[in-house]
């Protein structure tokens, strides 16, 4: 980048403005300066901070970048960042203030103040000034060179960040909803015969016949089901009958967004591309486009999640095929399950606010040179609140399916569904009377959430040696 300014040939961001004032000049001995001011003029993010794991996930998905080498950023910066990740000096970043295009300039722009000894970090559970941090590590603030602070602050990791632990958390919630929903068609008596691969073969979504394979292995072996076989109910509720189609079309949608954040996680994303000392480009890599549509998809399939999830809910509360009235013996006095419904049909309503596409608007910046932006930001933020509305759906449903089931004893359901009751029961008794249930939820939440739930079900499906997912191996998140 030197040899640029060294030789007098006009770069944008090197030796000229940013946005609006890409045409104005920057002479030789402010170049520097440039770049240690772009940091504090950028930093203009407001909100409450961003989970520190998605901040180190930014350091991690910057540094993933830059070391490809189009960036033009010297090593001892790249080592400085690393440096803030081994250490878990992790920089405070507002949540709100990136519009997804020109990069995600200013969440990006409080990230890296720490290099220049400005902002704040968290470390060590508190959070503190930077620069009081470096000084007790032995480090001072590091010279950002020519295009440096441009290459950190332009590109797409905040919203690949929440992108990633979109990924992460949605898969879960998929393989969790397989399973509760299986158990609460277990209680409801519902029939496994919609779940036959060969009528998915003939509407061969994958990720509908996905689900089917594994509604099938989950109720592979179930005293329940072989004891209604001959009961005479013609076919089961939407919300039963209907689960390959509706999670599938959600692993559909999440299979979608992996595939492109695994493309964005190994991308270069900032701009100019600097191809070598006679060649940069001035392009629009950093547009959050690409991201920003998929992860508003998987809002919307994420939500749907949600919603499918609180009609079985409501249908193990109807005290119909053999379940009592609202789950418990004595009603009247007590409400049973009734009140805990109505929490799922606030979440789910506050989900389908929450699925207004942020991508589908785009307001003009920079004076108009950044005339179309992504707003991806937003969608990637949003769909980790609906992420986590689902995670208290499912644990409501799992709930209230673990519950009914034991309505059914002394009958058993299947080994993989009696392995998921029984990891519930280790935090969740049975409720035969009224209690407060936000302790339930909470505990219920917990084991979703931290993925031991799936964990524990997978693991049982492992020594069972039922295959879940056999055929299907692009679905497995690596």
């Amino acid at each position: 980048m030197q040899a640029i300014v060294d030789e007098g040939r006009t770069v944008y961001g090197i030796n000229t403005g940013f946005g609006i004032l890409a045409d104005t000049p920057i002479s030789e001995g402010d170049t520097r300066l440039l770049q240690h001011k772009i940091l504090q003029s950028h930093s203009v993010g407001v909100g409450a901070p961003i989970p520190a794991e998605i901040a180190k996930l930014m350091l991690i998905t910057k540094v993933q970048a830059l070391v490809q080498g189009y960036s033009g950023v010297q090593l001892e910066t790249l080592e400085r960042i690393i440096w803030h990740i081994e250490n878990d000096v992790i920089p405070v970043v507002p949540e709100k203030g990136s519009v997804g295009a020109s990069g995600d300039l200013a969440p990006l722009a409080h990230l890296f103040l720490p290099l220049i000894g400005l902002g704040e970090v968290m470390y060590k559970g508190a959070r503190r000034p930077a620069a009081e941090v470096l000084r007790e590590s032995g480090l001072g603030p590091i010279s950002l060179g020519p295009k440096e602070g441009l290459a950190l602050i332009n590109g797409t990791q905040f919203i690949l960040a929440f992108a990633i632990k979109a990924v992460q958390r949605m898969h879960n919630c998929l393989e969790a909803a397989d399973i509760i929903g299986a158990m609460s068609l277990e209680a409801l008596t519902g029939t496994r015969a919609p779940f036959d691969d060969r009528l998915h073969q003939l509407r061969p979504y994958a990720g509908n016949r996905l689900v089917a394979q594994r509604l099938r292995g989950l109720l592979e072996g179930s005293e329940i089901m072989q004891s209604h076989v001959d009961c005479g109910r013609v076919q089961d509720p939407y919300s039963l009958r209907c689960m390959p189609q509706v999670h599938g079309a959600s692993r559909n949608a999440w299979q979608h967004l992996a595939d492109l954040v695994a493309i964005e996680a190994n991308s270069v994303t900032d701009n100019p591309i600097v191809l070598d000392k006679d060649n940069t480009i001035s392009g629009g890599n950093f547009h959050g486009q690409p991201l920003a549509l998929p992860l508003d998809y998987a809002c919307f399939a994420a939500a749907e999640i949600g919603n499918i999830s609180d009609r079985r809910c409501y249908l193990l509360l109807e005290g119909k095929w053999g379940l009592p009235l609202l789950l418990m013996k004595d009603v009247g006095l007590n409400s049973g399950f009734m009140i805990p419904q109505y929490t799922t049909a606030a979440l789910v309503t506050e989900n389908k606010t929450l699925c207004f596409p942020a991508s589908a608007d785009s307001i003009p910046t920079s004076l108009g040179q950044e005339d179309h932006v992504s707003m991806g930001s937003i969608s990637g933020r949003k769909v980790n609140q609906v992420l986590d509305n689902l995670e208290s759906i499912l644990a409501i449903e799992l709930l209230s399916a673990a519950q009914a089931l034991e309505f059914r004893r002394p009958l058993k359901s299947s080994p993989l569904i009696e392995c998921a009751h029984g990891y519930l029961r280790q935090f969740v008794g049975f409720a035969a009377e009224d209690r407060i249930f936000a302790a339930d939820i909470n505990a219920a939440q917990r084991i979703i959430s931290d993925f031991s739930f799936v964990a524990q079900v997978n693991d049982c499906a492992a020594k069972s040696g039922i295959v879940l997912n056999e055929g299907f191996e692009t679905f497995v998140l690596q």
